[in-house]
């Protein structure tokens, strides 16, 4: 399930792109769902562990990958339970977050009023312990924290 934490958060890890360069596993970037999120968001290929094919950049190591995606892949395999300022993510990044939240329990510090769509999700705001099932009710609360 996703929770979201609207507002200033400090216990969040406000910069993740720097933690992701100091922690990621090789492992994670082969993961068919990192594949999967670089190729959507970056437009890139992952190659093998330390090579990544940018149609932009030509071949980069997994640290040039972009803060949202980095991000991304932090929210899925990070096991310590932190949680991530979600708002270093393009909107492009928010049905990856929910795919993510599908498969495990997965809390979210967001500055922005992200886009999750149109469709219906569900989603627990931590601050007021309300669930909210789409845009509209989503933004009926974050608007009084962001």
């Amino acid at each position: 399930m996703l929770s979201i934490y609207l507002g200033d958060m400090p216990e969040a890890i406000y910069h993740p792109p720097t933690y992701f360069d100091n922690t990621y596993e090789d492992e994670w970037l082969t993961n068919p769902l990192s594949v999967k999120m670089i190729a959507d968001v970056d437009k890139s290929t992952v190659i093998g562990t330390h090579l990544i094919e940018s149609s932009v950049l030509g071949p980069i190591s997994p640290k040039e990958l972009s803060g949202s995606v980095k991000t991304l892949i932090l929210m899925a395999f990070d096991e310590n339970g932190r949680v991530f300022n979600a708002s270093v993510c393009g909107d492009s990044c928010s049905k990856w977050i929910l795919q993510i939240a599908e498969n495990k329990d997965l809390t979210i510090n967001l500055l922005h009023i992200m886009d999750f769509g149109r469709g219906n999700f569900e989603a627990k705001i931590v601050n007021t312990g309300q669930l909210v099932h789409n845009m509209q009710e989503f933004l009926d609360v974050a608007v009084e924290y962001v």
